[in-house]
């Protein structure tokens, strides 16, 4: 185990490089027992080829399992048998992932990657977390990275469907990033989700560590659902690296005058399924999967008789919650004033109607005195 961490920690050893060893000398440990003529002859840099040969790193690394342990995480290798073997397949797997968390049973859960826009707009996020909620629900395990917007509303959705969801951090496991997520993350972990990243403990959030985090959200996954991303978004070059790896790309309708539609309307042009619900997704996974989650098909007049579950106001409504809720899109966030004109309530009514709808999780409060509704 301390090869692998110490040669996951060796400057200039990245997940190409390491491949490269790993197929000249078979294992972490045959590394450490390679000449020095050898190591040149793969072209690493001298302070790589001087590190491996000193075994700088294998104290270190000893400690660092520890540390590991003591805040109640893992480090899988990938010659180990509980290494995903989804991300086994691809090009270059990081060698060594560490793990917090139900890690097992997420890992054997069928996985999907939901990403977008760390800016993204009201129906952006409604997106995400309706899909992911459904998702979630429907035993799918919601991989993402953690991030603002969209990557926050996945891992929220799929709370919320009482599911499993991965955050896949570009920092060590012990770093959140961003900071407002903490509390996020102790949800994940309560709620039987899992905390993944390659990076050893206390590693920053620099920017060259993203692509490399975004390469194991599709690599764990059957496929990637882009939500919203502008023209030069981070998500479109994790959507490519899913095609890299054979992976499904999906992909939200959005605006076509929205900047954050741009990414996600250029990949269905290139080919990218449209999704517009959870069952666009689970389509596109494996037979043996879709098949055990989605129900025979409904002839034109069952569906025509099947209630729209997001039309259904909460039982849990009194008559002015209501009134309010049906107001509500989950789209086009609408103004206190207009509500009150359109509601026909008094104000004290109105403000009232509206904390009770915020305290039980079925409405979003926007700046600027703005409300939409949660699907």
């Amino acid at each position: 185990m301390k090869e692998w961490i110490s040669l996951n920690m060796t400057p200039g050893v990245g997940p190409r490089k390491a491949t490269q060893l790993l197929e000249r000398f078979g294992s972490a440990e045959n590394v450490f027992h390679a000449t020095r003529s050898e190591l040149e002859s793969l072209r690493l840099r001298a302070e790589t080829v001087e590190s491996i040969l000193k075994r700088e790193f294998h104290e270190k690394a000893v400690e660092e399992l520890n540390k590991v342990k003591e805040i109640g995480g893992d480090v899988l290798i990938l010659d180990d048998g509980s290494y995903p073997s989804m991300l086994r397949e691809i090009a270059d797997p990081p060698i060594t992932l560490y793990v917090k968390g139900d890690w097992a049973k997420c890992f054997d859960a069928p996985c999907v990657g939901v990403i977008g826009s760390r800016k993204c707009s009201t129906y952006g996020e409604n997106a995400s977390e309706m899909l992911s909620r459904g998702l979630a629900e429907n035993g799918i395990c919601v991989v993402s990275g953690l991030a603002r917007g969209i990557d926050t509303a996945a891992h929220r959705g799929a709370i919320r469907g009482a599911g499993k969801t991965i955050a896949v951090l570009g920092t060590g496991i012990d770093n959140v990033y961003p900071k407002e997520n903490k509390k996020l993350v102790e949800e994940i972990l309560e709620s039987g989700g899992a905390i993944v990243s390659q990076f050893p403990l206390e590693t920053p959030p620099l920017k060259d560590n993203f692509p490399y985090r975004n390469r194991i959200i599709s690599g764990l996954s059957y496929g990637v659902l882009l939500v919203e991303a502008s023209e030069r978004s981070g998500s479109l070059i994790t959507a490519r690296l899913a095609m890299e790896q054979n992976r499904e790309v999906m992909a939200v309708p959005g605006n076509i005058t929205s900047r954050n539609s741009f990414g996600t309307n250029y990949l269905i042009k290139s080919g990218a399924k449209l999704v517009q619900q959870w069952q666009d997704v689970v389509t596109e996974l494996p037979q043996e999967i879709s098949a055990a989650i989605l129900p025979p098909k409904l002839d034109e007049k069952q569906a025509d008789e099947k209630p729209k579950q997001q039309d259904l106001a909460p039982a849990n409504l009194n008559e002015n919650e209501r009134k309010i809720w049906s107001l509500l899109s989950a789209d086009e966030p609408k103004h206190i004033d207009v509500l009150l004109a359109e509601s026909g309530l008094s104000f004290g009514d109105l403000n009232s109607s509206l904390v009770s709808l915020d305290l039980k999780d079925l409405m979003r409060t926007l700046p600027g005195n703005f409300y939409a509704r949660k699907i």
